[in-house]
């Protein structure tokens, strides 16, 4: 009885722990399909990195959840400055295909530079032949 006892507290220790030590994201986005007026799931979207000398180098490539969100890219981490110029590149060709839609972009990069520790959310409302996006939160 008392292993047993002693076991569910070691248990409940950690998984408060584990709930404790939930990772935090400095960037996300989303994806809003105005003409349906929904979210756009399943879209591929590559995040690069701009380095010294100009070059962009792969950072990660996600799948939009069916909320048509992507929640976490750069992982927050002690010691480590996420700060630089990104481009995130929407591949939505696959995402109007998959609807028997023509489209306008095959893909859609957009530029933009992270300063400071903030978290930074980056959407793109999207149709078939327009986009907008903006800095969100």
């Amino acid at each position: 009885m008392k292993s047993r006892n002693f076991l569910i507290v070691l248990m409940l220790a950690f998984a408060s722990f584990s709930f404790g030590q939930e990772a935090k994201f400095q960037l996300s986005s989303h994806i809003l399909d105005i003409t349906k007026g929904e979210p756009a799931p399943g879209v591929k979207i590559s995040l690069s990195k701009q380095d010294k000398a100009g070059k962009w180098i792969a950072v990660d490539e996600k799948i939009t959840d069916q909320n048509g969100r992507i929640t976490d890219f750069l992982k927050v981490t002690k010691g480590v400055d996420n700060q630089g110029i990104y481009k995130l590149t929407y591949f939505v060709e696959p995402y109007f295909k998959k609807l028997n839609q023509n489209s306008f972009y095959p893909f859609i990069e957009v530029v933009f530079e992270i300063k400071g520790e903030s978290h930074f959310h980056v959407p793109i409302t999207l149709s078939a032949y327009g986009y907008s996006t903006y800095r969100g939160n």
